[in-house]
C-alpha cells in the first residue's frame, strides 16, 4: 500500500502530516526529526512496526516536500 506525506517547511520549523489518515500530523524543528515522527505515529495508526513502513521521496513544490510511505497490510 503507499499513502502520501506532506512535509511543510514553516517559519518556525517543519510540518509533516499524513491527509489519509485523519489527526495524523506531527511538527518538529528539523526535517530528519519530523520524518521520524510522523513514521512513529503512522506505525501506530496502522498497528505496524516503524520498520516495516519505507520512506521515498516522490518531489518538492515550493515550501512543501512529498513523500510516500510504502508498507504492506
Amino acid at each position: 500500500m503507499v499513502i502520501d506525506l506532506i512535509v511543510t517547511n514553516t517559519n518556525d520549523g517543519y510540518t509533516a502530516e499524513v491527509p489519509s489518515i485523519k489527526g495524523c500530523e506531527s511538527w518538529a524543528h528539523d526535517e530528519d526529526t519530523v520524518l521520524e515522527k510522523i513514521v512513529e505515529l503512522t506505525s501506530f495508526y496502522l498497528r505496524l512496526s516503524a520498520k516495516e513502513i519505507k520512506l521515498d521521496k516522490a518531489r518538492r513544490e515550493e515550501n512543501k516536500t512529498i513523500y510516500k510511505l510504502i508498507f504492506h497490510k
